[in-house]
């Protein structure tokens, strides 16, 4: 099947959705697009000055520049365990989704099964098409933390499975897997042969003393895993674009002529800022920051979710609150798209995060507290003219 044909059967992202509604609406409060409020450390932008002023202005290596994936080789190895070769491990990318279907596109073949533990990211499904493979959704639990279950796998996967595709911190759950829960998965994987995806933009926003566990520093789980990461949520980075993957040789030998035929590199002084903003202090206390900032905001809308009336689980990472709906007696489609109307407040569907998310909605707190608090007293109006005080 044609790549054209398999656009046919992908859907436009309910998220993009909303957020075009929002932009043509006056007076609304969006918690909807997961982005962090902060603007880009300084010193960053004044690295990716000096890289302009210094040349790097041409093309570089599909790969990505030396320097970075250097920079990149470090950090997996002090803050990961990863110990890879920057030269044949590391491919530097254009943002962190894309190479989600990099990684895809080099394992799986027409028919094969991907394991997409849901709520999931609006990406993966259509990714796993895009790359002609066929996406398995296996439903996880709230009363579990929305933790995928090894029973549940077991239930799912097939000769035909070649992947599964993990997130943690989650979006849009922020649920955390620990060490014990990488564990049981990375047996799993190796019990049927198969190859992870782990999606980790989102390591550094943990709270409550939670750790951030890598798959792939696992004893012999390298071989089986993509790693995939990237400098957007990190460093208040999005509109820079850049990510990165650590993978075995053959996988970042075939990611790599997905580059040549496509973007050819990222963006060479971007690249030069990276590199620089890995390895300086100001860039790690920034983030420290952020993630501080981040968990008092969550602890307020978490709190308030509660007390409107909604049940939701504590995230333990990320920016995002998966509150149920059942309450209002509404799908989720409705309820949003009712909550813009009348209060004028963004949130996404449950049902972009997989078919059985229909009485739940993501909510971002990646906006200050003032935007926080008269969304959530809007929000408060408007469920309890629904479901009553």
């Amino acid at each position: 099947m044609s790549l054209g044909e398999q656009l046919d059967r992908v859907p436009p992202s309910l998220i993009r959705r909303f957020f075009e509604l929002t932009a043509r609406m006056s007076g609304v409060v969006s918690l909807a697009i997961g982005e962090p409020d902060f603007d880009t450390p300084r010193h960053i932008k004044d690295y990716a000055v000096e890289g302009l002023m210094k040349g790097f202005t041409r093309y570089g290596p599909n790969r990505g520049l030396p320097m970075l994936r250097e920079a990149i080789a470090e950090k997996l190895r002090r803050d990961n365990g990863l110990d890879v070769d920057p030269e044949r491990e590391v491919i530097v990318t254009v943002g962190a989704n894309m190479p989600v279907l990099m990684g895809l596109a080099s394992i799986i073949r027409s028919g094969d099964e991907v394991l997409i533990p849901t709520p999931a990211f609006v990406s993966y499904a259509p990714q796993v098409i895009l790359a002609g493979g066929k996406p398995v959704l296996v439903p996880t639990r709230p009363e579990e933390d929305f933790k995928p279950r090894i029973e549940d796998l077991e239930k799912h996967v097939s000769g035909k499975t070649k992947v599964l595709i993990i997130n943690t911190p989650n979006n849009p759950t922020g649920t955390v897997l620990t060490r014990s829960d990488i564990e049981e998965i990375a047996d799993f994987i190796v019990e049927h042969g198969l190859y992870v995806i782990s999606d980790e933009v989102y390591e550094y926003l943990v709270y409550d003393g939670y750790k951030h566990t890598s798959i792939g520093s696992l004893n012999g789980l390298f071989k089986h895993t993509i790693t995939v990461n990237g400098f957007s949520k990190t460093f208040a980075m999005t509109g820079w674009r850049l990510g990165f993957v650590a993978a075995p040789e053959w996988i970042i030998e075939k990611m790599t002529r997905i580059h040549m035929y496509t973007v050819t590199c990222p963006v060479t002084f971007i690249q030069y800022a990276a590199a620089k903003a890995l390895r300086d202090p100001r860039s790690w206390e920034a983030v420290e920051e952020m993630r501080n900032t981040y968990w008092k905001r969550r602890d307020y809308v978490y709190r308030r979710i509660r007390e409107i009336g909604l049940e939701a689980n504590k995230p333990h990472g990320a920016f995002y609150i998966f509150p149920s709906i059942k309450e209002t007696g509404m799908d989720s489609m409705a309820f949003s798209e009712k909550l813009l109307k009348e209060a004028r407040v963004a949130v996404v569907p449950g049902k972009a995060f997989g078919p059985s998310w229909d009485d739940h909605v993501r909510i971002s707190y990646a906006t200050n507290m003032g935007n926080l608090e008269e969304a959530l007293d809007r929000l408060e109006v408007f469920v309890r003219k629904i479901i009553g005080s």
